[in-house]
């Protein structure tokens, strides 16, 4: 796999040196720093983990036996969401190794011929979708980059899916927005506070369709720079991978009635039958409304009936469980961490520091920091923003802070630190068969840059 190569560097052609510059030595600098030193994402969490229980313990008067309850209560919480992660992987993968939708992929992938042009085609592709719905931009970012590279294999693989999840950066300013969405739903919790907010003033909004605008324009061209001046030998794609074949294999020769209806094309069609009905009858009364639990009733829905018949459906799903470790064991631990950081206070504590050097000029940026330093321990939009929200509409109300502005803060923040926090990576990690380290370098950047473009517009616009 790409993760596996050495990091060896290969000679630049006779008499072309790169240029370089000090966005090249940054990038360079923060790629190899974090190859170096980050360690495995189980091992973040561990280290988080006990991170937050001290500091549980000495910024509040919660005792351990108290934090390791916390902990253990909350390590549950998450279930729900990391089966639900585990079936984005699941259902994507398989759609992707699907003979049909390979073709599709592969098609447009064939619109790039470059290198630089496929990094921007992946970037502005996982922007797009993830400004649709987050769970839809993290799988189809990573898909393509995937069938991409088998059409410009010269492309840095690793910078390559950096880019699909760099994407990752508008999902909670587009239109699954969890925030946003949730205060403008009847019933919320801070209602009795804010009331409802329409998302023309959240999503919608001038200063939010500022950023996101910006995002779209800067990212890509970010991402191009990062793979303009990249000479690593690693930067040539993965060997063909092992569903490349499983996908060409003929079906072994019917023996028994029970291996015909494994391979009967009737059982996937009746299948995708009933599912795409539900599917008319689900948009019809409920709108273009796209929720986790409906992306993954789509992928599951086409990747049944893509891939043809039930046995080629099962033989993917062998494979694609494979990556699936990481997220199973580390959706728990963060779970137990966001348990800690709310049962004892220590959010809390930190917000309120942050309101406590803010004014009305300077609140929504520091809501906005506020919220991506507590990202990095709880990376859960809705969670964080029950933990986080009271504090921040408190302190809007008192200063005179437009409330929807300082929810989009929070929600800005939240988007914003997941560049580093390789959490939500995993899906895409899991596809493109590489490490948190391969891609979080190219990452640091790409939160440098969207931090002050996120900044100017919650604060000046």
């Amino acid at each position: 796999m790409p993760s596996d190569r050495q990091d060896v560097q290969s000679p630049p052609a006779a008499g072309i040196l790169p240029k370089q510059t000090l966005f090249t030595v940054l990038t360079r600098t923060c790629d190899r720093a974090v190859r170096r030193y980050l360690p495995d994402p189980l091992v973040l969490a561990i280290l988080f983990t006990m991170v937050v229980f001290v500091l549980g313990i000495a910024l509040t008067d919660t005792t351990p036996v108290e934090m390791v309850a916390y902990w253990g209560d909350g390590f549950w919480e998450l279930l729900t969401l990391a089966m639900q992660f585990v079936l984005v992987l699941c259902t994507g993968f398989i759609l992707a190794i699907s003979p049909a939708f390979k073709k599709l992929l592969g098609a447009l992938a064939r619109l790039s011929s470059t290198p630089g042009s496929a990094i921007v085609n992946v970037t502005l592709v996982a922007l797009g979708a993830s400004w649709i719905n987050w769970a839809f931009g993290l799988v189809i970012g990573a898909l393509y980059a995937k069938e991409m590279v088998r059409q410009v294999p010269t492309v840095n693989y690793r910078l390559l899916i950096a880019s699909a999840y760099s994407g990752f950066i508008v999902w909670h300013g587009g239109l699954g927005g969890s925030i946003p969405l949730l205060i403008n739903t009847p019933g919320h919790f801070a209602e009795g506070v804010m009331g409802l907010i329409p998302t023309s003033e959240t999503i919608f909004s001038g200063y939010n369709l500022f950023i996101v605008i910006a995002l779209f324009i800067l990212v890509p061209i970010a991402n191009r720079m990062m793979g303009a001046q990249s000479l690593d030998s690693e930067t040539a794609g993965p060997e063909v991978d092992a569903e490349s074949d499983a996908e060409s294999e003929q079906p072994k020769a019917v023996q028994s009635p029970a291996e015909r209806i494994e391979n009967s094309m009737v059982v996937s069609m009746l299948a995708g039958a009933l599912g795409f009905a539900f599917l008319v009858y689900y948009f019809a009364t409920s709108g273009f409304n796209l929720n986790i639990n409906i992306v993954n009733f789509v992928f599951l829905t086409l990747a049944i009936v893509f891939s043809g018949t039930p046995r080629r459906f099962l033989d993917g799903l062998q494979m694609a469980v494979k990556g699936t470790g990481g997220i199973i064991v580390q959706f728990p631990f963060y779970a137990g961490i966001m348990g800690m950081m709310a049962g004892s206070g220590l959010a809390a504590i930190i917000s309120s520091w942050f309101v406590s050097i803010s004014t009305v000029e300077t609140l929504p940026l520091f809501a906005f920091l506020s919220a991506g330093f507590l990202n990095v321990f709880i990376p859960s939009g809705g969670g964080q923003w029950a933990v986080q929200g009271p504090i921040m509409l408190q302190a809007a109300q008192e200063l005179g802070v437009d409330l929807s502005r300082a929810a989009m803060a929070v929600a800005w923040g939240d988007a914003w630190t997941n560049m580093i926090q390789p959490f939500w990576a995993l899906p895409a990690l899991a596809i493109a068969g590489l490490n948190a380290r391969d891609i979080m370098g190219y990452c640091l950047m790409i939160l440098l840059i969207s931090g002050i473009v996120i900044a100017i517009g919650l604060s000046f616009l």
